[in-house]
């Protein structure tokens, strides 16, 4: 096709380089590139430039916002990591206040035990020593009656008299218990 141009250029009798354009086409297509620069230096430049100068103003202010909000994170975090320090040692005191609480109230308890075991003891032994009392007293008074019945049939006389069947009981029984003691 350049081949029939050119054939068709040089046929006409022209002499003119088909690769350039017409001093005409450079003129307006000059014109119409200074004012289309022009609306874009004077309209679109300034608004693109408005919008970037926004949008980096934005960028800006949103890394403070992210580098302020990180800050109060790391205050924050160093905040919950002090208090849950305290938390733990305060944990710690009171576990161990609450063993010693614990140790405290276990030997208490043995203390209490300890009394009421002695009370207890000291009660049982006075209540024993109170019945074999009694039953002494009784063993005393049946061993009397069957000594002055046994009395009475040897020597052939009843020994009705208390006083002095009671004086016959308590010298036997005297006798008996300093044989007892001699032993």
């Amino acid at each position: 096709m350049l081949n029939a141009l050119v054939t068709n250029l040089a046929a006409e009798g022209e002499a003119h380089n088909p690769l350039l354009p017409a001093w005409y086409d450079l003129v307006w297509s000059a014109l119409w590139f200074v004012v289309i620069l022009l609306v874009v230096w004077k309209v679109a430049l300034p608004r693109f430039t408005k919008m970037l100068d926004e949008r980096s103003a934005a960028i800006e202010g949103n890394i403070a916002k992210a580098d302020e909000a990180q800050k109060q994170a790391e205050a924050a975090l160093e905040e919950y990591t002090r208090q849950l320090a305290e938390a733990r040692t305060e944990a710690g005191a009171i576990r161990e206040t609450a063993r010693e609480d614990g140790k405290k109230i276990v030997a208490e308890a043995k203390e209490t035990a300890a009394v009421e075991a002695a009370r207890l003891t000291t009660a049982a032994h006075a209540q024993i020593e109170a019945e074999r009392q009694t039953a002494f007293v009784s063993l005393r008074s049946e061993v009397g009656g069957l000594a002055l019945d046994l009395a009475g049939g040897v020597v052939g006389e009843t020994l009705s008299d208390d006083a002095r069947a009671t004086a016959v009981v308590d010298r036997f029984l005297a006798d008996l218990e300093a044989s007892e003691a001699a032993k």
